[in-house]
């Protein structure tokens, strides 16, 4: 358990100083940019991706994947702001619950399809993701709902601000805190860890790997469902193509962040660390130039190296298991 945990945090710290230097080289061209005040609002803009990176952390963790938390986000964003154009007078709180619901639910059949059925999880969620974008299409009849139609109370939740940062920052942060504390501290939160790093052996553990599985989907629904809500209010629009692709960016973070596709290996830390690190690169580029081409293949140049990384890392790692096997054998000879 010691080389697994050793290597996640020598991960993160890798991208720390990757975005620690990051930071140096556009304060070289933009010093404003690295000036506190805009780094928090950094931080804010790339808060709704955050959440939705922890979400799908949960899922990969456990060798899945959910293609469908956009479209997830439309759907529910989509569903409280036309709640909310409907009858204004129903509490705020109980319209994000109302979204967040909905996210779960939505989550929840994801989870249940690969549980249950046994279908692969790219292809259920693939599937999913246009079922989702075609009920927002359904539900709102191809029209918008715009600032106008929207209380002001719904749209200023978010907006609220403690400590000069808004409450979008401060949710991100309190959902961050939460997902660590189940992630390392509670049975379910390590069911996902022994699910993906060995099914078989959760198995002869006594873990449910199917239930472990549906809860991964079931939180990143609930998330997706919240983001719907925080996504429709921050912006002050809700129409059928809110987030479109925005899934990418989601699993490019977790990647980024040293989350393995082949489950079993990542961390809370990591996919927020990926997330800062893709929203400072998305925020920074345009400040200091860039063309918007560019833009598009540095981050996909990102990934890859990303993704590059955590292979040659597990690869290394099964290379040590191996070197440990035959010192042992030639011990026991």
């Amino acid at each position: 358990m010691t080389a697994p945990h050793t290597l996640l945090k020598s991960r993160e710290a890798l991208l720390l100083i990757a975005g620690t230097v990051l930071l140096g080289l556009i304060a070289l061209r933009a010093p404003d940019f690295v000036a506190p005040g805009n780094l928090a609002a950094v931080f804010t803009d790339s808060a709704i991706l955050i959440i939705l990176a922890i979400g799908q952390t949960a899922v990969i963790l456990t060798r899945s994947i959910d293609l469908s938390v956009a479209a997830n986000l439309a759907v529910t964003g989509m569903a409280g702001a036309m709640l909310n154009a409907a009858h204004p007078e129903l509490p705020v709180p109980l319209l994000v619950l109302a979204s967040a619901g909905m996210g779960l639910g939505l989550g929840a059949v994801n989870g249940l399809l690969v549980w249950r059925i046994g279908l692969p999880s790219i292809v259920v969620t693939l599937g999913t993701l246009t079922i989702f974008r075609g009920a927002a299409f359904v539900l709102s009849g191809g029209e918008w709902v715009n600032t106008f139609q929207m209380s002001p109370a719904y749209l200023a939740l978010p907006r609220e601000t403690l400590l000069g940062l808004p409450a979008l920052a401060w949710l991100a942060v309190a959902v961050i805190g939460l997902a660590a504390l189940v992630f390392t501290r509670t049975a379910a939160g390590r069911a996902l860890y022994a699910v993906g790093g060995n099914p078989v052996a959760a198995v002869y553990a006594g873990i449910d790997a199917g239930r472990a599985v549906f809860r991964a989907f079931c939180l990143s629904g609930l998330l997706a469902g919240l983001c719907g809500y925080l996504w429709v209010s921050r912006f002050a629009v809700a129409y059928v193509d809110v987030a479109a692709g925005f899934e990418l960016d989601v699993i490019a973070a977790c990647v980024i962040g040293g989350v393995s596709i082949s489950g079993g290996v990542g961390s809370v830390a990591g996919a927020v660390l990926g997330a800062l690190f893709l929203g400072v690169i998305k925020n920074a580029l345009p400040v200091v130039g860039v063309s918007p081409f560019w833009q598009m293949s540095i981050s996909g140049a990102i990934i890859i190296a990303a993704v590059i990384l955590n292979t040659r890392a597990e690869r290394a790692k099964g290379r040590i298991i191996l070197r440990r096997l035959d010192a042992g054998q030639e011990a026991g000879a």
